[in-house]
C-alpha cells in the first residue's frame, strides 16, 4: 500500500515539475514587447465630422503624433477646418491684437509735480524792477529749468480699451493658420509622458526639432503630473489650458503643441463665433473702411 502511494506522489511531482519548466520556457520565449499593452491598429483617426462644412474649400490635414516616446510616431491624420486653419493672413489684425494685449494690463504710475507741489520758490528770484530782467514771482515756474510741470502726467493712468469682437476672433484664426502653414503646429493624442525627468523632455524637443520654445495646450486646467515636473525648470516651455490661447503667446513661442481634445474645443468655439447670427453680418463686422475704432488705440 505504501509503495503505491509513493509511486503516485512521485508521478504528481514529475508532472508538476514538467509543467512548471514548460511555463518558464514559454515565458522566456515571449519578448518584452509582447507583454506590453499594444495600441489598436494604425491609423487611429482618418477624418472628423467638421461643423459648418465649407462649400468651396477642402479641409486641411495634419498628422496626429504621440508623446510617450522620444521618437515621433504618427498615429493618424486629422482634418482641420479651413475657416480656422486656412484663413487669409492679415498682419494688421495680428498687430492690433498684439498692441491690445500689451496695453491691456499696463498702468502708468508716473506723477509729475506741478508748480504748487514743488519745494522752494517762496520768494521772488530778483526784484520786480531795476534789474532789466523779466518779471518773475517764483523759480518753480514751469519756464525754469527745475520748475514744476504744467499739465504733466497725473498717475495712475491706464490705456485700457476693448478690441472689437471680430478682430479678436480673426486674430486667433490668423495665427493658427500661420502656425499650420509654417509647420509649427503639432497635434498630439495627449500630454501624458512616461517620465518626469527633465532630460526626457529636452531630448523629445530636440529630436522632433520643435525649436527653442514650445507652448503646450491642454483641454483641462490640471496638467499631467509628469509633463508638469519635466517642464518646471525649462524657461522656454509653457503649459496652458485651451481657453487661454492668445495671439501674444503664439507669437512668443515657436512651436504650438495641441492635444486632440483641446483642438476640438478651440475649433468649435471659433467656428461658432465666425458663423453666429450676429457675427460677420451683424454688429461685430469690421470693414476695411471702419477703422475709426482703432485710431485711438494705436
Amino acid at each position: 500500500m505504501w509503495k503505491f502511494v509513493r509511486s503516485i506522489s512521485r508521478r504528481c511531482r514529475s508532472a508538476v515539475t514538467y509543467s512548471f519548466r514548460q511555463f518558464e520556457t514559454d515565458i522566456s520565449a515571449t519578448t518584452v514587447s509582447e507583454l506590453q499593452p499594444t495600441r489598436p491598429p494604425l491609423p487611429l483617426i482618418t477624418s472628423r465630422n467638421l461643423q459648418y462644412k465649407p462649400r468651396y474649400t477642402i479641409p486641411r490635414q495634419a498628422w496626429l503624433c504621440n508623446m510617450d516616446t522620444v521618437e515621433e510616431e504618427k498615429l493618424g491624420i486629422v482634418d482641420l477646418h479651413p475657416q480656422v486653419f486656412a484663413a487669409m493672413p492679415r498682419f494688421d489684425i495680428i498687430f492690433h491684437n498684439l498692441n491690445w494685449q500689451k496695453r491691456l494690463h499696463y498702468i502708468d504710475f508716473q506723477t509729475e509735480l506741478s508748480r504748487a507741489e514743488m519745494r522752494g520758490g517762496g520768494r521772488k528770484p530778483w526784484p520786480q524792477k531795476g534789474t532789466g530782467r523779466a518779471r518773475h514771482g517764483s523759480i518753480r515756474s514751469p519756464i525754469f529749468k527745475k520748475g514744476g510741470k504744467a499739465h504733466g502726467k497725473r498717475g495712475p493712468h491706464t490705456d485700457f480699451f476693448m478690441l472689437p469682437h471680430n478682430l479678436r476672433v480673426r486674430g486667433l484664426t490668423t495665427m493658427l493658420s500661420c502656425k499650420h502653414a509654417q509647420d509649427d503646429l503639432v497635434i498630439v493624442d495627449s500630454l501624458e509622458i512616461p517620465s518626469k525627468d527633465q532630460k526626457f523632455m529636452e531630448d523629445l524637443i530636440e529630436t522632433r526639432q520643435w525649436g527653442k520654445s514650445v507652448l503646450f495646450i491642454n483641454d483641462l486646467d490640471i496638467m499631467p503630473v509628469n509633463i508638469t515636473l519635466a517642464t518646471d525648470k525649462i524657461e522656454t516651455v509653457a503649459l496652458m489650458p485651451y481657453y487661454g490661447l492668445n495671439v501674444f503667446s503664439m507669437l512668443k513661442y515657436e512651436t504650438l503643441v495641441i492635444t486632440l481634445e483641446s483642438l476640438n474645443k478651440i475649433e468649435d468655439r471659433l467656428l461658432f463665433n465666425l458663423n453666429r447670427a450676429d457675427g460677420p453680418k451683424g454688429k461685430f463686422e469690421l470693414k476695411y473702411a471702419d477703422t475709426s475704432v482703432l485710431k485711438n488705440s494705436t
